[in-house]
This record gives structure tokens, C-alpha cells and sequence, in this order.
């Protein structure tokens, strides 16, 4: 393949503190001075061309998400703080263009002179015009002023406090400290990652609360009171976010109340696919009831498993089933039943071998080509860069925009795995194309002294599903940036990730991507299919797990009044998930989800999985691999992003409505249960 220059250049990452805020600065002036043009416009002049707002609103973006983006990933603390500030300026600007009234009656102007003059529009046009004065009605611009400025202040403050509960998650770097007896169990090559001091006649070794130090701990240590201070400490990470979560509650009540909403999810669902809060209780309501019984007895046999273990180490058994204990006993299950051994399996999956050969999947699949650009500028040495073009590209028409990876551990750095879309793709009015790049952070193990950087096969999974997201903003053809790649609905944004998961299970694609350390051989058939067959162990105390979580996120945003967190927190914890979580930790101040957009919207994790297990069940089952079915999958699901409802998009891919069977399937296999309500 010849050696391609891309039409576009990738953004600098050789800023400064001074540039990151100067530059952010300039940014917001300029669309400001573009929201005064149109907002001075005599309404018979406001038509489609001078709704220039949405390609201000892209170059804005493209200014400011790249700026904004060093604070998740940046070693230098003083651009961190920097990269924090210039999000501050972004979202209160956010906040003042969403309450400006003279822009807004000019959409309304334009929207009235378009009926009028009879002009046709393309559908994402329309669209566009539709969610723009939807936006405005959404923003409460049909208020009165004095409610108006309220509601900016209201807005802006939660802006603020939403920013420092992500600040204090990212810079998050407390540990939990063993003497290596009380890690007995944890593998050798995890203790050997941990640092290790003296204190006193003591060797203790640090355990951070970054996921490749901590859960090892929770699943291996076979002391359960080390695995309860590893939990207490986890749960207790983020105390100082309690005061703040509390304070966004109120505000978002708040907020609702003036806009006329019952409460804050009702005002969050108006523009998802499940519509209101109402749909979300039913749905997880349903859920929960059919997964119950299942929970129940999985829980019964791991209680059955503890108090086997118990016994037979003569320690004493209280007959409770603890949320310390259900890693570690969920992988015992898992290895005797099945003789799995997770950290075996895990000496087949090196980093080195497992990243580009889901890159090579995923190419292979959706026609695409990955070109690394070796010594281009990134925020640090360990992100890759890569420019990405269609698969049979002679010349730049066939880029398709770029891609970086940075997936290793480092302080102050982003603590989980996630992709930000930091720039969008859209056709510019010249009809030019502007190409979008998309980042995705991960902390996957780092290399030991005796072994290379392996991992576990559901960092795998991680893995998998991150790269989903990467390429719905990859391969996305909007002509507009506010619809590309996973500007969709919030409760479908996860469902293309979730399908791609399925290749995680593939006989054919597990041998492929798999190469022991040492041997080099790929996952033995035996190992294969007890791997395919750990899928759905235990998988009714998984989702009451999940819908834990979805349960919190709806009642503090439905309820009418402030509660003690901490309390619901946990009494919902016991009673959904079916585990005791001894004394009460502030864990909801690890919830970061619920700050990050995600909002009475957790539900959407499990409401995706729906529509992603009829996507994989009907098109992709009968070839995972298959590039004809992948280039389906790239037209129908990723090339219209946004632009149209979702519900559209999966009945062009599955060529029917979507329905729950293939879901309730996966769960309960063949058992009769009611899909009614799904």
C-alpha cells in the first residue's frame, strides 16, 4: 500500500498552562461574536443559512474538547490544572449560549421562514432545525427572565461541582497497605507490581486503588479480612465527593422544578429512547424480578462454597455472604466447577500480541486500515498514534480520520478505560470534509520484572468494547458534528460496543488472539470452551449488580426530597445485589457516572444490551468475521450516527423492530420468561 499523507493534521499537544487558558479564551469569544451576528439579524433575514451555529458550535469543539482532554491524561500537574479551568470556562459558556434568548428567537425566526417559503430540507437537516429549538425549550428560554437568570445561575454551579467530583476521581491516588501473609493467594506477578516499604520491622506493600492493583486483591486474597479492608478502603476513596453529590442533587432538583419537570429523570429521558422515568422504573423493575431467583440461588451456592472454605481452614463462619467476598468466590466457583484459572488464561493474552490483533479484527471487518504514526506528537510517550484510512485507499479521499491509544497506568491519569470523541466528523459548508480523531485511555497492566504486560480476558472484553466506540466515531458520515458517531441517544450509546463484546467469545477469535508469553501457542480448545462457557456463570448476581447501580441513579434523581446517601447507598446495595456490605462506606462518592453524563441514565448499560444481543443474534452470529456483514453493520449503525432516530438505524440492520428475545435468551437460555415488558 503507498504511503498516504492525510488531508487534515492532527491537533498539537505541545501546549502550554498559559496556552491551554489563552487559547480556550479566544475560542469563546469567537462563537460568542457569532452568537451576537445572528442574534442581531432582523427576523425576516433568519433562514437555514443562518443557523451558521452548528459549524460554530464544531470548531468551537474542536478547540476546546482537545484543551479539555489534558486533564484526564496529562503527567504535568499544572496543565491538568490548566486543562480543569478551560473546562470551567467551556461549560459556564455552555451554560450562558443555552439561555440566549435573542438566538434562540432567531431559530425560531428561521425555523418559521423555512415552513413558509416551502424550502425543502434534507431529513438531518430537518433534524437539526427540530433539535435546535428543542434545545432552547429544553434550556427553559420559554421562562420568564428573572427565572431564566436563576436557572443560568442553578446551571452554572452544577457545571462547577460535576467538575470537581471528575477532578478529585481523576486525581484519586490513596492505597490500602498488606504485609505479604495477609496477600497470600494474590498472584505473584500482581504482588511483585505493588511498592513495597518498611515500617518498623514491618514489609508492607502498597496496594493502590487503580483496577489492575485492587482487584486482584478482591478476587485472590484468601484472607477475608484483607479483602474487607481492601473494600473498605476502595468505598471510602472519594469521601470528600459526598458533600458535592449531595449539592448536584439538589441543584438538578432544582433545575427540573423551574423547567416544569416532575423531576430531574424525566427531564434527562425526554430525548432518550425510553422517553420518561416511568419506563425506566418499569424496566427495571421487570428485570430485576426475573433475575431474582436466579440471583438467589447463585448466591446460595457461593454461600455454600464459603462456608465449604470455611470449614475447612477452621475459621468461623457467620453464614452471611459479604461484597468482599463475591469476586473471590464467583472465581473459585468459576475454577472448580469449570478448572478455570483466570491467571493462566491471563498468560495468553500479552498486551503486546492481544492490541493489534483486535486492531486487525476490527480492520478486517469494516474495511479499514491502521497506519501508526511513529514520533507524532502526543501527550505522552506511551500514546500511540495512528492515522486511519479505508482499507483500499490510493489517495487522501480515502482517510478516515485519527485514532490514539494510551493504555498504561500512570499517576493522575484517567483510573478506568474510556474513549472521548475529540473531534467530530462533519461535511464543512465549502463541502469539505472535516475528519474526526477519537482517543481511547485504558489502564491495562504494565510489564513485571519476570513477565511481560498481560491481560485478563475481560480486559480483553474492555478492550473489545472500547475500540467499538472508537470506530462509531471513526466511521460515522454525518453531515452535521452534533449527530457524528455516538451522538446518539444516551440509553443506545453503548449497544454497538456491546454487541462487538460477542467476538470475546469466539472459539475462532479467542484462538486468534491469543499467544502464551512463553510458548507462543494460542488457546487450547479445552480452554477455549470453558472460557465460552464462564460467560454466563453467575450472571443473575452480575445484573442485580448493575441494577444496583441503575436503581440509585433513578431514585435519587426521581426522589422529591435529599436523603442520607450513604444509607440509601447501601441498604439498595443489600437489597438488590443480594451481598451484606458490613459497615456502611460513602461509595456513592465513587460513582462517577452519575456526574459524567450518565445521569438517570445508568439504566442505559442494560437497556443497550437489549438491542445488542439482537444485533449480534440475528446478523452477526452466523459470521462473526465476515466483512459483508461488518460493511452492513458500517452503513446501517455507524455511518448515521445520530441523524436519525435510533430506531431506525436497527430496523435497517436487523430489517424488523428491535425486540428483547435474543437477550432473554442469553440470560435464562431457553426457560420460558415473559419478554412483555422489555
Amino acid at each position: 500500500m503507498p504511503s498516504l499523507t492525510p488531508p487534515q493534521s492532527p491537533p498539537s499537544w505541545s501546549h502550554s498552562a498559559e496556552d491551554i487558558l489563552k487559547l480556550t479564551k479566544e475560542a469563546i469569544e469567537r462563537d460568542r461574536e457569532l452568537q451576537d451576528s445572528i442574534a442581531k439579524l432582523p427576523a425576516e433575514e433568519c433562514n437555514f443559512e443562518s443557523l451558521a451555529l452548528a459549524y460554530g458550535e464544531a470548531r468551537f469543539d474542536s478547540v476546546a474538547e482537545p484543551l479539555s482532554f489534558y486533564q484526564n491524561v496529562s503527567p504535568e500537574k499544572d496543565l491538568r490544572d490548566a486543562s480543569n479551568d478551560a473546562e470551567v470556562l467551556v461549560r459556564d459558556f455552555s451554560v450562558e449560549s443555552s439561555m440566549r434568548i435573542d438566538v434562540f428567537n432567531a431559530k425560531l425566526a428561521a425555523q418559521r421562514n423555512i415552513e413558509k417559503s416551502g424550502r425543502k430540507l434534507n431529513a438531518e437537516e430537518q433534524r437539526l432545525v427540530e433539535k435546535m429549538v428543542l434545545d432552547g425549550t429544553r434550556a427553559g428560554l420559554a421562562l420568564p427572565e428573572a427565572a431564566r437568570n436563576e436557572l443560568m445561575e442553578l446551571k452554572k454551579e452544577l457545571s462547577q461541582v460535576c467538575l470537581e467530583f471528575s477532578k478529585n476521581f481523576n486525581e484519586e491516588n490513596g492505597s490500602v497497605s498488606f504485609t505479604l501473609d495477609q496477600l497470600k493467594g494474590v498472584p505473584a506477578d500482581v504482588v511483585s507490581g505493588f511498592t513495597k516499604r518498611t515500617e518498623g520491622d514491618k514489609e508492607l506493600y502498597d496496594v493502590t486503588h487503580k483496577t489492575p492493583d485492587i482487584f486482584p486483591v478482591f478476587k485472590y486474597a484468601d484472607d477475608p479480612e484483607t479483602r474487607r479492608l481492601a473494600h473498605e478502603s476502595y468505598e471510602a476513596r472519594l469521601a470528600q465527593n459526598v458533600p458535592l453529590l449531595e449539592r448536584a442533587l439538589e441543584l438538578r432538583r432544582k433545575i427540573a422544578g423551574l423547567l416544569g419537570y416532575p423531576t430531574w429523570a424525566d427531564y434527562v429521558t425526554e430525548v432518550k429512547m425510553v422517553k420518561d422515568s416511568k419506563n425506566v422504573e418499569e424496566f427495571l423493575n421487570d428485570l430485576e424480578q426475573k433475575l431474582r431467583p436466579l440471583g438467589v440461588k447463585e448466591r446460595e451456592t457461593l454461600l455454600a462454597l464459603k462456608a465449604a472454605d470455611h470449614a475447612a481452614n477452621g475459621t468461623p463462619f457467620d453464614g452471611e455472604f459479604y461484597i468482599w467476598d463475591y469476586r473471590y468466590y464467583d472465581r473459585k466457583f468459576v475454577e472448580e466447577s469449570l478448572a478455570l484459572d483466570d491467571a493462566l488464561v491471563k498468560e495468553y493474552f500479552p498486551v503486546s500480541v492481544v492490541v493489534p490483533t483486535i486492531l486487525e479484527i476490527y480492520q478486517k471487518l469494516l474495511g479499514v486500515r491502521f497506519e501508526e504514526v511513529k514520533g507524532g506528537e502526543t501527550w505522552h510517550p506511551d500514546a500511540q498514534m495512528f492515522a486511519v484510512w479505508e482499507a483500499g485507499a490510493e489517495d487522501e479521499s480515502g482517510f478516515v480520520g485519527y485514532c490514539y491509544l494510551d493504555l498504561f497506568p500512570r499517576a493522575s491519569k484517567y483510573g478506568h478505560a474510556a474513549v472521548w470523541p475529540l473531534l467530530p466528523g462533519y461535511t464543512l459548508p465549502t463541502g469539505k470534509r472535516s475528519y474526526p480523531l477519537a482517543a481511547m485511555v485504558a489502564n491495562l497492566a504494565k510489564a513485571t520484572p519476570d513477565r511481560p504486560a498481560l491481560m485478563r480476558h475481560d480486559d480483553v472484553v474492555t478492550f473489545f468494547h472500547e475500540m467499538g466506540h472508537v470506530f462509531h466515531g471513526l466511521l460515522s458520515r454525518t453531515q452535521f458534528a452534533r449527530f457524528h458517531g455516538t451522538s446518539v441517544a444516551r440509553d443506545f450509546v453503548e449497544a454497538p460496543s456491546q454487541m462487538l463484546e460477542n467476538w470475546c467469545w469466539e472459539p475462532k477469535v479467542l484462538a486468534k488472539m491469543s499467544s502464551h508469553y512463553q510458548t507462543k501457542e494460542p488457546l487450547s480448545a479445552e480452554l477455549i470452551e470453558k472460557i465460552v462457557q464462564s460467560r454466563y456463570v453467575n450472571v443473575g448476581l452480575f445484573y442485580l449488580r448493575q441494577l444496583f447501580f441503575a436503581n440509585f441513579d433513578l431514585k435519587v434523581h426521581t426522589d422529591k426530597d435529599a436523603a442520607d446517601y450513604t444509607t440509601v447507598w447501601n441498604d439498595l446495595r443489600e437489597q438488590i445485589s443480594l451481598v451484606k456490605g458490613g459497615k456502611p462506606g460513602p461509595g456513592q462518592g465513587t460513582f462517577a457516572h452519575i456526574v459524567g453524563g450518565y445521569d438517570a441514565g445508568y439504566y442505559g448499560y442494560t437497556y443497550s444490551l437489549v438491542f445488542a444481543a439482537d444485533m449480534y443474534s440475528t446478523v452477526f452470529k452466523k459470521g462473526p468475521l465476515d466483512p459483508a456483514l461488518g460493511a452492513q453493520y458500517r452503513k446501517s449503525i455507524l455511518q448515521p450516527g445520530g441523524s436519525r432516530e435510533e430506531t431506525d438505524s436497527l430496523k435497517e440492520f436487523l430489517g424488523r423492530p428491535a425486540n428483547s428475545e435474543a437477550f432473554m435468551k442469553e440470560l435464562f437460555g431457553n426457560s420460558p420468561v415473559s419478554t412483555a415488558n422489555l
